[in-house]
């Protein structure tokens, strides 16, 4: 659908029918500058990103609101011209309307905008229904959600905050203060590859405990999850078990027998889990620990077999993922962050330095440098060493 199109519908309501006090306007310009080197690129890629974001809500009644969503992203430098597909690389990509466009495309330079949320909102009493593109964010830990089946995030795409949305149907029933049933219903063109699951959610001995189970690519799933504390620091952890991938779903384009059997075609129910510890000092030292198990993950190769993890349905194809984190505020205005990812088979790793700084109101500073390391086909092998400097202006 063509952008301006789908713009004037979704905004239409909205501008014919919004008093001025029912509906807010904010969000974002971001200017990013990079530089990068990647084993499997010749010379060094220097780019540049100016990244918008337009956030909308409207508020018709106190039943009903809305929101709509969108970011533009320009991109200039080496990146566009010597990374094959990179138009397609920077899109996010939905079963039905896209919602998207390509606003130019040059040897150096590409811009492409996307509507990534939209959706309608509606409470009555304890019941809450939302229908359209949204965030449906299940899990406890902080880095890696094992049971979130809708919109799995990657800690190092560090620059879309939001996270993609799914186009789905969600229904909430609050059963107490602290507890509720849910259900979310995400529709594909493809009925084996549809989404539905449902989660209850209690509060009990000071802890916050889920329970969900459903289908997603034709494979049972089920788990849970808690959060809660352990001597005044946090304790998180996730867990899921899904039946074995369909083999009616496997992809066409599989990494070669040489490197190992693809994840998509594991004939076993696979077991998923994640535990996560965090704790703050009281002069604001922050230490963060989380580990991830996947039974079907690869122990070598792993690299390899990153698009297979995908269509699986898992967050790494590794079969041991740990992350160390510590972070501490220098000042009131800054804080600095070391992380790093560590996979203990294939001894691949990623470390991530940054620095934030508020250089003013609605103006924030980030630096930030991801350093992959680890030999060719490993999980990070390829992860090359890039250095970013970035500017937010929030409105």
């Amino acid at each position: 659908m063509n952008l301006r199109i789908a713009l004037f519908i979704l905004l239409a309501p909205v501008v014919s029918y919004a008093q001025p006090s029912s509906y807010d306007l904010s969000g974002y310009v971001k200017y990013l500058s990079s530089s990068s080197t990647y084993p499997s690129i010749d010379g060094r890629l220097c780019d540049q990103l100016l990244h918008a974001r337009l956030n909308t809500s409207w508020y018709p009644t106190e039943s009903i609101r809305g929101e709509l969503d969108m970011r533009a992203r320009a991109y200039y430098g080496q990146s566009v011209e010597k990374v094959p597909h990179f138009s397609d690389l920077i899109k996010t990509r939905y079963d039905f309307a896209s919602l998207d466009a390509v606003l130019w495309s040059a040897r150096k330079s590409v811009a492409y905008a996307q509507i990534d949320r939209v959706w309608l909102d509606y409470s009555a009493g304890k019941l809450e229904a939302t229908l359209g593109r949204q965030r449906i964010a299940w899990g406890t830990a902080l880095v890696w959600n094992v049971i979130d089946l809708y919109n799995p995030k990657s800690v190092l795409d560090f620059d879309y905050e939001e996270k993609p949305g799914a186009d789905a149907l969600r229904l909430q029933y609050y059963t107490g203060a602290v507890s509720k049933a849910e259900l979310a219903a995400q529709p594909a063109k493809s009925a084996k590859k549809a989404i539905v699951a449902g989660l209850y959610s209690i509060n009990a001995f000071e802890y916050d405990f889920y329970g969900i189970a459903g289908v997603r690519d034709n494979r049972w799933v089920a788990g849970g999850a808690w959060a809660g504390s352990i001597l005044k620091g946090g304790f998180r952890g996730e867990f899921l078990f899904s039946g074995a991938p369909d083999k009616s779903m496997q992809p066409v384009a599989s990494p070669p027998e040489i490197f190992g059997s693809s994840l998509t075609g594991y004939d076993k129910p696979v077991f998923s889990m994640v535990l996560s510890g965090d704790y703050t000092l009281p002069n604001s030292f922050y230490i963060h620990t989380e580990c991830l198990y996947n039974s079907n993950g690869k122990t070598s190769n792993a690299g390899v077999f990153q698009q297979d993890a995908l269509d699986a349905g898992m967050l790494s194809p590794a079969r041991w993922s740990l992350y160390q984190e510590f972070a501490y505020d220098v000042t009131p205005l800054m804080r600095a962050t070391l992380f790093g990812i560590w996979n203990p088979n294939d001894k691949s790793g990623i470390v991530v330095p940054m620095v934030t700084r508020s250089l003013k109101t609605n103006l924030d500073l980030l630096l930030i440098a991801l350093l992959g390391s680890g030999k060719q086909y490993s999980e990070y092998g390829d992860a090359g060493k890039s250095v970013y400097f970035r500017l937010k202006y929030s409105y």
